[in-house]
């Protein structure tokens, strides 16, 4: 199975940006005026900004299982880009939100160390 999470942003140049800064690249694949992140064997990130989806836009919410946390954070901070306060839940995975320019939530858990 393959997954295609798409993302709708108002404006595609800005988020094209942020999105190559947030993937550490720019995008992998550009299918007409979708631009796509490959970020698992059969994962993908689409962002689009065709008016027919103007009133998604802010409404994605998408969880990425990571390792290396803080340097992907120092990374984003490098740039910019901000995030909430990291939080640790009681079965020790580390989780925080980044949110892109339109509200899109791309939060990052990074489970505990073996």
């Amino acid at each position: 199975m393959d997954l295609y999470s798409v993302v709708c942003v108002r404006d595609r140049a800005p988020s094209q940006k942020w999105y190559e800064v947030f993937f550490g690249r720019p995008a992998d694949e550009i299918v007409g005026e979708e631009y796509l992140w490959q970020v698992g064997e059969n994962a993908w990130v689409v962002i689009d900004d065709r008016h027919m989806r103007a009133a998604r836009v802010g409404g994605t919410m998408i969880t990425f299982g990571v390792s290396g946390l803080d340097e992907i954070l120092a990374r984003l901070a490098a740039y910019g880009v901000e995030h909430e306060p990291v939080e640790t839940y009681g079965n020790g995975v580390r989780h925080v939100e980044v949110l892109d320019p339109d509200g899109n939530s791309l939060s990052l858990a990074e489970p505990p160390a073996r």
